[in-house]
């Protein structure tokens, strides 16, 4: 894993792309969220639903077997595979499949990314079904994951045998989130993201309505998105989703699988094929994740913003360092405040009668800069 983003969009952008049918993606031709539609056209034509009994045979196929790390031919679990050791158990028959689990190890289950309990009763098929999004996994730790967001644990409750674990959110620059997620180890964080972006482009005119119907209260997931068709998902989570993309770039298992899915079911997922699709799309927003992973540690030593979330229009900015532009963005990558040379009042200045929204806050001081969120409530 390589955390220089500067260099990841640069292996990204010279990728070689493997078995793309010949122009299956010339359709695909504009940028940001149309863009994204023209991709929803193009993976749903040609889309069959092949039924939810149909993915245990899938996972037989040699895509979805261990040909990467021990090279064995077992099921390759995301949520027990250990790619730099030995894995803690083993999965070398269908008659490993679940059935009912008293612990790790027992059996393994079809575990759906995007919780099967956010789409229950309003769109079953093919989401249910689809599995560019429901992946092979150990029985038990799926039940532990259960229906929880993904996110980035400060405090674990639950720890896997590899190493995925279940607790409380960490709250930074990438997530103001405070419940409980689940966090996959760094080697299938990409794979996740995908999948997500994945099922907001193929599903993408479900997701209004998709967000209306599931259950708050019953399903923490919802935290996960907006109930937009365009950007899908939640301020926070978006962000995350990108910083995992950009992390953890496309491997070698999600070739052979998107591969194995187009024979299985007839659609790609354009965001293993071409991984530029992402920042194509959501432009702004990857702009702000390149920013926040640039930030100037001097001058994230020597800044802070408060309040925030601020409840009355108005955020101060304290900075020991001279300040030289203060720029407030809109999440749709809209300046809509910029102040330069600000005058600051015992090392504090103050920006009030901003409305209320999710906005990112960057600042800027002799060539360095920072970028930080901040919520008007």
């Amino acid at each position: 894993m390589k955390n220089n983003y500067t260099l990841l969009l640069i292996l990204l952008s010279s990728w070689c792309f493997a078995q793309i049918p010949n122009g299956y993606y010339n359709s695909a031709t504009g940028s940001g969220y149309t863009l994204k539609t023209q991709l929803k056209t193009r993976i749903t034509t040609g889309h069959i639903d092949q039924g939810y009994g149909a993915l245990w045979n899938l996972y037989t196929q040699s895509a979805f077997r261990d040909n990467y790390y021990e090279n064995n031919g077992s099921l390759l679990d995301m949520y027990s595979e250990n790619p730099t050791g030995t894995d803690a158990y083993e999965y070398t028959s269908t008659g490993q499949q679940c059935g009912s689990y008293s612990g790790e190890g027992d059996c393994y289950n079809r575990e759906h990314l995007v919780p099967q309990s956010y789409f229950d009763g309003f769109q079953v098929d093919p989401m249910k079904n689809d599995p560019f999004h429901v992946v092979p996994s150990d029985g038990k730790v799926n039940g532990d994951r259960n229906n929880f967001p993904f996110g980035v644990v400060a405090s674990g409750s639950y720890v896997s045998s590899n190493g995925s674990k279940r607790g409380t959110n960490a709250v930074n620059g990438f997530s103001n989130y405070a419940g409980t997620v689940f966090e996959p180890i760094d080697a299938f964080k990409g794979d996740v993201a995908r999948a997500y972006f994945y099922f907001a482009t193929r599903y993408e005119d479900f997701m209004d309505d998709f967000y209306n119907a599931a259950n708050a209260n019953s399903c923490q997931a919802k935290n996960m998105f907006d109930g937009s068709t365009n950007k899908v998902f939640s301020d926070n989570f978006i962000l995350l989703l990108i910083k995992w993309h950009l992390q953890d770039p496309v491997s070698p298992k999600e070739i052979a699988q998107n591969n194995a899915i187009y024979n299985f079911q007839g659609n790609r997922n354009p965001f293993i094929d071409n991984p530029n699709y992402v920042c194509a799309i959501w432009s702004a927003q990857c702009a702000t994740v390149n920013a926040l992973a640039n930030d100037s540690f001097e001058m994230s030593s020597n800044v802070t913003v408060y309040p925030n979330p601020s409840n009355d229009q108005k955020i101060n900015i304290n900075s020991s360092v001279a300040i030289d532009t203060i720029e407030v963005v809109n999440v749709n990558g809209q300046i809509i405040r910029q102040i330069n040379n600000p005058t600051f009042d015992n090392n504090t200045f103050s920006i009030e009668n901003l409305s209320q929204g999710f906005y990112f806050l960057k600042l800027t001081s002799n060539n360095q800069s920072i970028t930080k969120k901040i919520i008007i409530n």
